[in-house]
């Protein structure tokens, strides 16, 4: 299959999956994925924090308002610049 011109592999990952260090490797197509992501933290930067079982759905509804406020902030600005083309 083409796409951009270019060849594509299209993989289903069916085979098995070498191990190491963090990471896991295709067999077949040597794709990478990261189970621990210590491959992809630079050194040097604190552990990532994780919330107790008990206060999950509070973060959890923190990040989905931040997200929600950050959208639409964007969407305001987008808006008020559209009509100052107009």
């Amino acid at each position: 299959m083409r796409a951009f011109g270019r060849l594509v592999n299209h993989c289903t990952h069916d085979g098995s999956w070498a191990s190491a260090s963090g990471e896991q490797r295709c067999t077949a197509c040597g794709m990478r994925r990261f189970t621990n992501y210590g491959g992809v933290r630079p050194p040097g930067l604190p552990e990532a924090v994780t919330p107790s079982r008990k206060r999950r759905p509070d973060a959890d509804r923190s990040a989905a308002i931040a997200i929600t406020i950050r959208f639409q902030s964007r969407r305001r600005f987008r808006e008020m610049a559209l009509r100052a083309v107009s």
